[in-house]
């Protein structure tokens, strides 16, 4: 059976070959200092609701450089929440994880409001995403599987929603990036998020 560093280095291989800049980083430490350098000085950077972006430090990291913040949490209501998450699909850098990611480097991702989704597939000018060695799936065929399974329902616990289907509205499948290098993906040797 294949290692947990073997299995990532296959994974970033096959995300390299579907246009994707990819990266193996052995921890999370790594993962945000790897972010970090992605990420030019001064620039615009807003985020999804990923637990991987915060367990590896890179949200406080973002949040205490020297960048122009898009953050969601500063809204005050439910409707200045929505006006900024619209504002995040422009950024220049926008921060997230996937649900799930095969080995052969399909990629997949369930929201609830579609800001998340929205600005990896088209919005912002440059994704990083950080994707922990938990969420790798043999193929295609499992990504949704473990979304459904996993991730959604300890996202519903962690955002105190009843019912699973209620976050799961949108599914997102990204094949291929066809602006080469636009979505970065660092894949990490140790578990983060869900």
């Amino acid at each position: 059976m294949a290692d947990t560093k073997e299995i990532c280095e296959k994974v970033v291989s096959a995300l390299k070959k579907r246009k994707f800049d990819a990266y193996y980083v052995a921890n999370s430490d790594e993962a945000r200092k790897k972010a970090l350098e992605l990420i030019p000085q001064g620039s615009c950077v807003s985020w999804g609701g990923s637990v991987s972006i915060a367990e590896c430090g890179l949200l406080d990291a973002v949040k205490s450089g020297d960048y122009v913040l898009i953050d969601r949490d500063k809204a005050k209501n439910p409707e200045e929440k929505a006006e900024i998450m619209r504002r995040g699909l422009t950024c220049d850098t926008f921060l997230t994880s996937f649900n799930a990611v095969s080995e052969d480097g399909v990629l997949l991702n369930i929201d609830g409001n579609g800001n998340r989704v929205s600005a990896i597939a088209f919005g912002a000018k440059s994704v990083v995403a950080i994707v922990g060695a938990n969420k790798i799936v043999p193929s295609e065929a499992d990504l949704e599987k473990r979304a459904l399974s996993v991730a959604a329902p300890l996202n519903a616990k962690r955002l105190n929603v009843e019912k699973v289907e209620n976050i799961c509205a949108i599914f997102v499948k990204t094949r291929m990036s066809l602006v080469p290098g636009r979505i970065k993906i660092i894949v990490v040797g140790e578990n983060l998020g869900y």
